[in-house]
């Protein structure tokens, strides 16, 4: 069952979201604040869309859709802003954010139901590749394996997450700020020494696929294939 996260401090409007929802199939998990919102995709991985109430108390929508934008965990999971502000300048900040839809209130059930069917449909047509590599380094990413040199290496979950956003941003060179943010979170309490050490382990692991793995002084890290540039 197709599970979504309601995001809502006002409970009538909550409830008429909820109901309706449960009513088309799906799960629902509900939540009235922010911090509760990520409380829960933390420990719901299956969710496969968020309802955002632009105004809440304390933290905004739109802060947390910055937050959930800048997590590895959330970064992919499809957002519908609900807000009562319909003025063109609140779509667009919210659009800019990272918000796949945007729904004005009031709304009728059968555009709510809409938005949210077109939303999990665009989801699903742009799923990320199922396979990453470079060179002699191969990532499976549906079965989460990684194999070296023709050897399956064994990773930890951050281990594997720091390659596969190397991966995915293959040869640019990465700043250990921004590895920090988006594989560990932007509420991550360490600092970039954490970045330092895992690709120390990372390497270790890798052998003699770690050639891909470059340190770029004064920058961080760029995963390139070094072969590809000898071979020229």
């Amino acid at each position: 069952m197709r599970k979504v996260l309601v995001l809502e401090d006002e409970a009538n409007i909550r409830g008429f979201i909820v109901i309706n929802l449960r009513r088309a199939g799906y799960e629902v998990v509900e939540a009235e604040s922010g911090e509760e919102a990520l409380e829960k995709l933390k420990a719901q991985k299956d969710i496969r869309v968020a309802l955002l109430d632009v105004m809440l108390p304390g933290e905004d929508g739109n802060r947390l859709l910055a937050r959930l934008k800048q997590d590895s965990r959330t970064r992919r999971l499809p957002v519908i802003m609900v807000t009562a502000r319909g003025e063109e300048m609140d779509k667009v900040q919210g659009l800019d954010g990272g918000a796949d839809d945007y729904i004005v209130k009031p709304f009728g059930v059968m555009e709510l139901l809409s938005r949210v069917r077109a939303v999990l449909r665009r989801a699903k047509d742009e799923q990320p590749q199922a396979e990453l590599a470079v060179g002699d380094l191969r990532m499976d990413v549906a079965r989460h394996r990684v194999f070296a040199d023709g050897r399956d290496v064994t990773l930890t979950h951050m281990e594997f997450e720091l390659l596969r956003y190397l991966l995915i941003n293959r040869g640019i060179a990465l700043t250990r700020e921004r590895l920090l943010d988006a594989v560990w979170g932007v509420d991550y309490p360490g600092d970039t020494r954490t970045v330092d050490v895992h690709v120390r382990t990372l390497r270790v692991k890798l052998g003699q696929a770690s050639r891909y793995l470059q340190t770029v002084r004064g920058v961080g890290y760029r995963l390139e294939d070094v072969d590809a540039e000898t071979n020229l």
